[in-house]
């Protein structure tokens, strides 16, 4: 496939399609993953792969978008925003930490990284899928804790921000710069904890 389009089809296969393609993305990585390989899994043909998707990374970023989607998803449906926030703070943490540290996380930042000059769009829609969305629900967190005194700020966008960056302290910049390849559950723990920590100091009341 050739880095030429930047707009999908949707039609009646369009989700055999990317399940398909999410199967050898997640066996394979990007680079690992074939053309002929993604039209088996999801049993199409070629031609109907090259009819939705005419670039493997715009197919990628749709895998990407889908699963990220899903990731916020399922972190809204499982974190109880009414709960103090210390313990909003560490589900949150936990949960991001184990998508950005995943295969798939890593791939797709590599991918918006490396096609950012030329297919900007790519990961701005990849950002507004996922992490625009869980952006947006902290900081209206946020503004209720403040609400009831528990927590203490005046720009809730820009603390969900600072928040974020504390959770990829150590563990986030090791894996993109290949010093390590997998983390553990008491790395990400301590992570967890640090970042927790060192936001409540700072806006706790």
């Amino acid at each position: 496939m050739t880095a030429t389009a930047d707009t999908v089809r949707k039609g009646r296969k369009y989700d055999q399609v990317l399940q398909g393609a999410r199967h050898v993305f997640m066996a394979d990585g990007f680079e690992g993953a074939s053309v002929d390989d993604i039209a088996r899994a999801a049993k199409v043909s070629k031609a109907t792969l090259y009819s939705y998707f005419a670039d493997k990374r715009l197919l990628f970023l749709e895998v990407a978008n889908t699963e990220c989607q899903r990731q916020a998803r399922l972190a809204l449906d499982n974190i109880d925003m009414t709960a103090p926030p210390r313990e909003v703070l560490d589900q949150t943490a936990r949960h991001f930490l184990k998508f950005i540290t995943s295969t798939l996380g890593q791939q797709i930042f590599r991918i918006c990284v490396a096609e950012s000059d030329r297919f900007p769009e790519l990961g701005q829609r990849f950002y507004n899928s996922g992490p625009a969305v869980m952006r947006a629900e902290m900081a209206a967190y946020f503004k209720q804790a403040v609400a009831r005194g528990e927590l203490h700020m005046d720009d809730m966008v820009f603390a969900a921000d600072q928040f974020g960056e504390l959770c990829k302290a150590d563990l986030w910049p090791r894996l993109i710069f290949g010093m390590t390849k997998t983390v553990t559950e008491d790395e990400i723990d301590r992570v967890v904890k640090g970042a927790v920590e060192m936001f409540m100091a700072r806006y706790g009341t």
